[in-house]
């Protein structure tokens, strides 16, 4: 027994030794959310999810329908409560109703149709932010105009805060939208943290200063750009409020998905792996750095940024995986979802929502998750037999209990078959369901145990046929026969060698800016920002990818200002005028108005793409890697490696005690 207990004690003492280590580890993990809330994060909460008043108060020149959207009216704010919404979100750009210095007197009757609006927002119950918008861009020249710009801002927020100084506190305030000092989204130094720092630190102590209910008022204040692609943004932001003392300030960013997913270029046609990862990634990274810290955070906007081109810019299955697992992942993380509306979301004129299924997703989303599937497109070659189709879903929890043609309930086992996670659509369903016609012959209806439904297009095509024909570098336009299939995206590569267009770190263009098909005209209009990039006298081959997987490739030259485009395909008519516009049109067909258009965040530049929307193109951001369920959602991390800290040690100390029981025995 003497000879057994150095070895006892060296085992319960290495025990011991082990746990500092486990400690280090557990304190590395992301702490997980308090189980009890603050009161302002209760207020947060209830935020959920929100809808941002965009390109109306917050138009440069002219009045609130200078950016093309109609006068608001209280029919318009209802309809954004009676839709379920519970935040309304009101981007005013102040500068254009500015009196002289130095007291910058507000036009009273600006002021008071803001006023009427947010009114009408609270009477409808919602909770309301009101902040300075596109007065961003002088802000920015604060580091050579720093007393000229804070005098402004100050007196800006003086008179807001003196206005609605005894509004209840479901008005909030926001200091300033998407604040940076320099035309370089990405850019960061000392200085510009500094400034950032003394707006919102000028901004709290003059609202609380004010009297009335500003005293204990909800204050929001943003990140430099609004974005959370760099960890430095977020720990000054984080420096700035804990400096302040405050309780009632919340953090806020804007996220617009993965760059090159959002404005579709590079080929990143899905919302895969690296979209996901990305948008997984920078939401950890606020919850990391300021919610562990008690400080709530909303997501002032979101959405995709080729929504400013056109709701097809993106495919339209695509656009509803990214607004799922948004919505889902930013519940998780207790972020209020606050989407960025310009007008091509709820149509202002008629209260309807251009994409239905769009809405019911975020709806859904918050009661619980939507399934998905692999693609919402099932294409079959137009005049070929049918065979059956294979279609991964993404089930998300939920059971698949329904697949209709309309009204009809179609049969398990004839119509269609389960595999696994799988569905299968019979040739036979596929067959009857085909009319003669190019385009959407039929759209199924899968319904799942919870969420939204999910519509699957059957679409019979043909190759699409492009024509040769002359343009100039200011319209060019390829006469195209679409035969129901949809573009997906362009490849553009000199004959010669090397990437061209403007994007020319990718031979994959940008939807919208390089090209862009009309299919009820049946042309692809090719973009002066894409051709005015082409070098004199070398061909380029183009080759469009179709959604049905065809690639159809096309040539171009230019010669100083004039265009040639010659057809590689033996069937394309060789007249300049296209015969018959496809009819496979889906959703989503029509452009919408742009978005901000002072603003231009999407330059197609070689420049520009490093330093565009710095939130979904961090200019620092890590490859992508495949990351399992478990990997993104745990925060908790904490319980686990203890467990393993203290099964270490009770193995250790059980092994003790049975060598002292058999050295009894012996």
């Amino acid at each position: 027994m003497k000879r057994l207990a150095p070895f006892i004690l060296s085992l319960i003492l290495c025990s011991f030794a082990l746990l500092p280590m486990y400690a280090e580890r557990a304190a590395a993990a992301p702490a997980a959310a308090s189980t009890k809330k603050t009161p302002l994060q209760t207020t947060v909460d209830a935020m959920q999810p929100g809808w941002n008043l965009g390109n109306t108060f917050d138009a440069t020149g002219g009045d609130e329908t200078a950016w093309g959207n109609p006068v608001v009216t209280k029919e318009l704010i209802d309809s954004i409560a009676a839709a379920g919404f519970k935040s309304i979100r009101l981007p005013v750009t102040w500068q254009e109703r500015l009196g002289t210095e130095p007291d910058y007197t507000i036009d009273p009757a600006f002021m008071s149709r803001i006023q009427e609006v947010v009114d009408w927002s609270l009477d409808a119950g919602l909770y309301v932010i009101v902040n300075i918008h596109h007065d961003s861009s002088w802000i920015m020249n604060m580091e050579t105009q720093h007393d000229e710009v804070l005098a402004r801002f100050k007196a800006i927020w003086t008179q807001v805060a003196a206005h609605f100084k005894n509004y209840s506190e479901k008005l909030m305030f926001e200091s300033v939208n998407e604040p940076r000092f320099s035309d370089d989204w990405n850019k960061d130094s000392p200085v510009y943290f500094e400034m950032l720092g003394e707006l919102n630190t000028a901004f709290v102590h003059l609202v609380r200063a004010s009297g009335g209910h500003n005293a204990q008022r909800p204050l929001v204040l943003p990140t430099i750009a609004a974005s959370a692609a760099q960890s430095d943004r977020l720990e000054e932001l984080l420096k700035t409020i804990e400096s302040l003392k405050d309780k009632n300030l919340i953090a806020t960013f804007h996220y617009y998905g993965y760059w090159q997913f959002s404005v579709n270029v590079a080929g990143v046609t899905t919302f895969a792996n690296e979209a996901q990862t990305d948008l997984v990634n920078t939401f950890d990274r606020v919850y990391d750095t300021l919610s562990v810290k008690g400080i709530p955070v909303i997501v002032g906007e979101f959405g995709l940024l080729g929504f400013d081109k056109s709701l097809q810019t993106i495919e339209h299955g695509e656009v509803l995986k990214f607004f799922e697992y948004i919505t889902y992942y930013a519940k998780e993380k207790g972020f209020p979802l606050m989407l960025w509306d310009n007008g091509q979301h709820f149509d202002r004129q008629n209260y309807k929502w251009s994409d239905e299924d769009l809405y019911d997703v975020i709806m859904e989303g918050m009661k619980s998750r939507s399934s998905t599937a692999e693609t919402d497109d099932v294409y079959m070659k137009a005049n070929a037999a049918a065979t059956d189709k294979r279609i991964p879903l993404n089930l998300n929890g939920n059971t698949f209990t329904a697949l209709k043609n309309g009204d009809k309930t179609l049969v398990q086992g004839t119509d269609y078959e389960l595999d696994g996670q799988d569905l299968i659509l019979k040739a036979g369903l596929l067959q009857s369901l085909l009319t003669g016609t190019t385009g959407v012959n039929a759209i199924l209806n899968c319904s799942f145990s919870a969420g939204a439904d999910w519509k699957l297009n059957v679409i019979a095509y043909d190759t699409p046929l492009m024509q040769s024909t002359e343009g100039s570098d200011s319209f060019f336009s390829i006469p195209t026969q679409f035969g129901g299939d949809r573009l997906a995206t362009m490849e553009a590569t000199y004959a010669e060698g090397g990437n061209a267009g403007p994007n020319d770190w990718t031979s994959y263009q940008e939807f919208g800016l390089a090209f862009s098909p009309e299919y009820e005209n049946g042309h692809i209009e090719m973009k002066p920002d894409f051709l005015k990039t082409l070098k004199d006298g070398e061909e380029v081959t183009l080759n469009f990818h179709f959604g049905s997987g065809e690639i159809v490739p096309y040539k171009l030259k230019k010669q100083s200002s004039s265009v040639t485009g010659l057809s590689t395909q033996v069937d394309a008519p060789a007249s300049g005028t296209a015969n018959g516009a496809t009819n496979g049109a889906t959703n989503n067909s029509t452009n919408a108005p742009e978005s901000e258009p002072a603003n231009d965040k999407t330059s197609g530049s070689a420049s520009a793409a490093a330093n565009a929307e710095p939130e979904s193109k961090p200019a620092d951001a890590a490859p992508a890697v495949e990351v399992s369920q478990a990997e993104r959602h745990d925060h908790d991390q904490r319980n686990e490696v203890l467990m393993i800290a203290g099964g270490a040690l009770l193995v250790f100390v059980v092994s003790g005690l049975l060598l002292m029981r058999r050295s009894k025995r012996f």
